[in-house]
C-alpha cells in the first residue's frame, strides 16, 4: 500500500505558502553613509586607491549610482568620508607639557599606520580642506598638544600642516613601492646591497660624495627615516619660536 507521506508533506507546504501568494523577497539593507564608507575602504584595501570609483562602490553594494548620489555629491565626498573614518580611529592623548613631542610623534605614527593599511589612500588626504568632524578632531588634538608644549599658535598650525603633508607623502611612497614590487617586472627595484654596489661603482671623480657615503645614503630600516623626518620638525619646535 503506497505511503501517504508525500501527500502530507505537500499539504504542509501548501499550508505554509498558499499557491496564489508570491514569495516574500528579503528587504535590501538601506544605503547609508556608513555602508558607502565601508564599501569604499573595502575597495581600497583589496584593490588600491586607484580602483576607487563611484561605479566600483555601487558594485560592492549591489546598487546603482543614483542610490549613492542620494547621499554624496561626488567622488570628493567619498574621499572626505574615508579619511574621516581613518581619523576616527586615532587615539588622542590628554595634552601633556612634559611629553608633548612624543605625543605628536605618536599621533603621526597612528595616522601613518592607518594610511598604510589602505594602499594609496593618503592621496585622498592631500590637498583636502579638512571639514569632516573626525579629521578636524585630529587637527584639534594635535594643535592642543603643540600649544600645551608652549609652541606659538601660528608656528604650531604650520607645523601640523607640514607633519600632515609628510605623513601622507610617506605613506603614499611606501604604498607605491609595495605595488611595484608585486609586478612581474619588479626586478628593477634594487635591494640595498645592489644599490650600494651601483653607487660605489659610479665614477668617483664625478660623484665623490655618493661613492664615499653609499652606505649612509641607503641606511635605515622599518620606519627609521619616518621617525628621523618627524624629529626634524618636532624637535625644532619650541616655546615662542616663530
Amino acid at each position: 500500500m503506497p505511503s501517504d507521506q508525500p501527500r502530507r508533506a505537500r499539504a504542509a507546504r501548501h499550508a505554509q505558502q498558499p499557491a496564489d501568494t508570491p514569495p516574500t523577497r528579503p528587504r535590501k539593507e538601506p544605503i547609508t553613509l556608513e555602508r558607502i564608507t565601508d564599501a569604499a575602504l573595502h575597495v581600497v584595501a583589496t584593490e588600491g586607491y586607484d580602483a576607487l570609483t563611484v561605479r566600483r562602490i555601487t558594485h560592492v553594494l549591489g546598487t546603482g549610482p543614483s542610490s549613492l548620489y542620494a547621499h554624496i555629491v561626488n567622488k570628493d565626498d567619498i574621499d572626505d568620508l574615508i579619511i574621516g573614518r581613518l581619523c576616527s580611529r586615532i587615539v588622542l592623548p590628554e595634552p601633556d607639557p612634559a611629553l608633548w613631542r612624543d605625543q605628536i610623534r605618536d599621533v603621526c605614527a597612528q595616522l601613518r599606520d592607518q594610511y598604510l593599511a589602505y594602499p594609496g589612500v593618503s592621496r585622498a588626504a592631500l590637498a583636502m580642506v579638512p571639514t569632516n568632524l573626525e579629521t578636524l578632531r585630529v587637527n584639534e588634538g594635535m594643535l592642543a598638544i603643540a600649544l600645551a608644549g608652549g609652541v606659538e599658535p601660528r608656528t604650531a598650525a604650520w607645523a601640523i600642516d607640514s607633519l600632515s603633508l609628510y605623513v601622507g607623502a610617506y605613506a603614499l611612497e611606501r604604498s607605491l613601492l609595495a605595488r611595484r614590487q608585486k609586478h612581474e617586472d619588479h626586478a628593477w627595484v634594487l635591494s640595498r646591497d645592489e644599490l650600494i654596489g651601483r653607487f660605489e661603482a659610479l665614477p668617483a671623480d664625478r660623484f665623490p660624495m655618493i661613492t664615499q657615503h653609499a652606505a649612509d645614503l641607503t641606511s635605515g630600516s622599518g620606519h627609521d627615516r619616518f621617525d628621523f623626518a618627524l624629529g626634524l620638525i618636532v624637535d625644532n619646535l619650541g616655546a615662542g619660536r616663530a
